[in-house]
């Protein structure tokens, strides 16, 4: 079973949010060994990249999501996250994105959306694709 770890600065603050992501968690369970790592967010990106850098797995796929990364449609992004090793790792910085240093460390720079959305949002999108494409991959009937 594949580990999924979500390394993100900051807590979630609104309640619906949380709500979502439990949702997701639940879900993902039958899928996938999930581990949310939140991290206090830091006066710099380049103290915040030292943070994450520090939880990565030492042989997981990283994969930063980034307002200039790659954007991939579900089907894509279920077959990418299929040909990744036992774990994989997703950033999600501060407000203020992340450190350029920590996306160079990344297989994988992913944009979540051309539009700006609110940040805290970014995990639960990333929750609900990384549901989808364990859905995809498993011949699940969720994704049409």
């Amino acid at each position: 079973m594949q580990t999924v770890k979500i390394i993100a600065m900051g807590k979630l603050k609104e309640d619906y949010l949380r709500a979502a992501c439990a949702e997701y968690t639940k879900r993902l369970q039958a899928f996938c060994k999930l581990e949310i790592i939140e991290l206090e967010p830091q006066r710099t990106l380049e103290l915040e990249a030292k943070l994450l850098q520090g939880k990565l797995g030492k042989q997981a796929a990283v994969c930063a999501l980034c307002v200039e990364g790659r954007p991939l449609d579900s089907e894509a992004f279920a077959a990418w996250l299929a040909k990744q090793p036992s774990e994989v790792n997703f950033l999600i910085g501060s407000s203020h994105g992340l450190c350029e240093s920590i996306k160079a460390r990344a297989d994988l720079r992913l944009s979540m959306s051309a539009m700006t959305l609110p940040h805290q949002l970014a995990r639960v999108m990333l929750l609900e694709q990384v549901y989808r494409a364990c859905s995809i991959n498993g011949g699940g009937k969720y994704h049409k």
